[in-house]
Formats: C-alpha cells, sequence, structure tokens
C-alpha cells in the first residue's frame, strides 16, 4: 500500500519566525505594497531585509503598520507620523498638540454647519435670505 504526503510551501510570503514579505504585509494592511514601499523611504517604517535583499515584516513591522493607517486616518501625513512613532522624537508633542487643535477647529466647524443645516430644514422663511438665523450663520 503506497501512500503520499502532501506538502504546501509558501515561499513568496514567509520568510522566518512569521515574517511575512512585502505582498503580504500589504495585504494584512490594506494598502499596495508601492506604499510600503515609499513608507520605507520616507523612514516610516523600514523593514528587515533578507540576504538576498528582499524586505520582511516582522510581527512588530506589522503592527507599525497598523498604527501608520490608524494615524492616517486621524489626518497626520507621513512626516508627522514618523515623529510620533517615537516617543523620544523632538517635536513630537508639539506636532500632536497642534493637530489636536486642528481636529478641534474643524469638530467646531462641523458642529456650526450641523446647526446651520438643522434649522434650514425647520426654517419657516421662504427665502434664506430674509431668515436672521440662515444669515448669520459664519460659512453665509
Amino acid at each position: 500500500m503506497r501512500r503520499t504526503l502532501g506538502l504546501q510551501v509558501d515561499l513568496k510570503s514567509r520568510w522566518h519566525d512569521g515574517a511575512v514579505r512585502v505582498g503580504a504585509a500589504a495585504e494584512r494592511v490594506g494598502v499596495a505594497a508601492h506604499v510600503l514601499r515609499h513608507w520605507e523611504d520616507e523612514g516610516v517604517v523600514v523593514p528587515d531585509r533578507t540576504p538576498a535583499g528582499h524586505r520582511v515584516y516582522s510581527d512588530e513591522h506589522l503592527h507599525r503598520l497598523e498604527i501608520v493607517r490608524s494615524c492616517q486616518r486621524v489626518g497626520l501625513s507621513l512626516s508627522q507620523i514618523r515623529l510620533v512613532l517615537h516617543r523620544d522624537a523632538q517635536g513630537r508633542d508639539d506636532v500632536i498638540a497642534q493637530h489636536l487643535e486642528h481636529l478641534r477647529r474643524q469638530r467646531a466647524e462641523l458642529d456650526a454647519a450641523e446647526a446651520f443645516l438643522t434649522h434650514v430644514l425647520t426654517c419657516e422663511h421662504d427665502l434664506m435670505s430674509r431668515c436672521e438665523r440662515c444669515s448669520a450663520y459664519p460659512g453665509a
């Protein structure tokens, strides 16, 4: 009786100790591989290299990539993210404080826009220009 054993080898995505190559890392983070190469060029997340020069991303690198995506979602640029990733980076606290102030201004503007549109929905004037509240909106 002859038995066969199937063996599956994934040479493209795995290197060692759970590290993955650039394509697999990009897929896990939800970006294109060229984006990760750009982030490397910008010094945001620099992966290790195999002896053959291939990029490999460890679990720590993958975690940093997720943090980069989170920072992007709150509106930080790559240069700002590079500072934010390292607690001891000079200027880090200033970047965060400035961005927080920017977000607070945006929130105030959005709150005012929401109040304006909520009023417009119930405004009883035939023309908005005849309504004091509609005309008082800062964006008008």
